[in-house]
């Protein structure tokens, strides 16, 4: 079993009632789904954080950090 979860849930995360975490029986789906998120929330989103992810073990995870002005 594959898990994506996200590390922090901002603002913006909780408005756009995404259902995380989410359970997948391989990694590509899994993988397939996080990158998808991922883009998504970085597109999508308010710009003050930048999304990221991080792989250990079985479990995908969206990172979240303050986006520096150079970002934007």
């Amino acid at each position: 079993m594959y898990t994506i979860d996200i590390e922090k849930r901002c603002g913006c995360f909780k408005r756009d009632d995404i259902d995380l975490p989410k359970n997948f029986e391989d990694a590509k789906n899994a993988e397939y789904e996080v990158l998808k998120l991922a883009n998504h929330m970085n597109a999508n989103y308010c710009k003050k954080h930048r999304f990221f992810l991080t792989k250990e073990d079985n479990n995908f995870t969206i990172m979240v950090e303050l986006a520096s002005s150079q970002d934007l």
